[in-house]
């Protein structure tokens, strides 16, 4: 563990990627059966795999938030 403390937006960005990696892993389900020959996955599955996109949008509001905290922490820094 580091000694930094944690920032605006990093708790998105974690939240993010967990859910990202969630719907990548259910994307490699879903595609597998079209491979092998068998029967497709039921909808639910699919509908799981694109939990890898709001994943991304997730990680990204959290890249955006952290960036409008360092702005305004410069900001404030500069009118000091």
């Amino acid at each position: 563990m580091t000694s930094e403390t944690s920032r605006a937006g990093d708790l998105l960005v974690r939240i993010g990627a967990v859910v990202f990696v969630v719907g990548a892993v259910a994307t490699l389900a879903t595609i597998t059966p079209l491979f092998l020959g068998s029967d497709p996955l039921p909808t639910a599955a699919y509908l799981v795999s694109m939990l890898m996109g709001v994943g991304f949008a997730v990680a990204g509001a959290g890249v955006l938030r952290s960036i409008a905290a360092q702005r305004r922490e410069a900001r404030e820094a500069a009118r000091r």
